[in-house]
């Protein structure tokens, strides 16, 4: 287990209490490096959405844990906010919450002179995600040739 994924078990085994409290769900948890910086960041969601509110307080409580334990070698910028509209789709539950819903999926390598696809979700496994372009007309993919799956933004 690399140090990140190290950081994200650990972090993940102190915000579920917290975010239990609350009747929020952790969405994801990332430990990522931008450019000299380290962060340490929670998206969290509920029925109806985040507020600044919520998660001021989540927070507010978690950084108290963090000061504590002190679990993370490196200075980090912590972050808590919610996945946003266009919220990446990365784990089993994501996907499972999508079916029905229009996702935009990007691929590391053109397809068919593209890279880009939109479609409704209509089933995925542990290797393939499915997308339905037109109506009776569907599009699998490799989950290893796709670089980004997120929910489309409708505007």
């Amino acid at each position: 287990m690399s140090q990140r994924e190290q950081y994200e078990q650990k972090t993940e085994e102190y915000i579920l209490p917290i975010l239990e409290e609350y009747g929020f769900e952790l969405y994801d948890i990332e430990y990522v490096k931008e450019g000299a910086d380290y962060y340490l960041r929670i998206y969290i969601d509920k029925e109806g959405g985040i507020t600044i509110n919520d998660c001021e307080v989540v927070s507010r409580k978690m950084n108290e844990i963090l000061d504590r334990e002190d679990y993370i070698k490196e200075q980090y910028i912590f972050e808590v906010s919610s996945p946003g509209l266009g919220r990446v789709l990365k784990k089993n539950r994501h996907f499972e919450k999508s079916i029905g819903e229009e996702i935009e999926i990007k691929l590391y390598k053109a397809l068919n002179h593209s890279k880009e696809f939109t479609g409704i979700l209509r089933s995925y496994d542990k290797d393939t995600i499915t997308i339905e372009i037109n109506e009776n007309e569907t599009m699998t993919f490799a989950k290893k040739e796709v670089a980004l799956a997120r929910l489309a933004l409708d505007f």
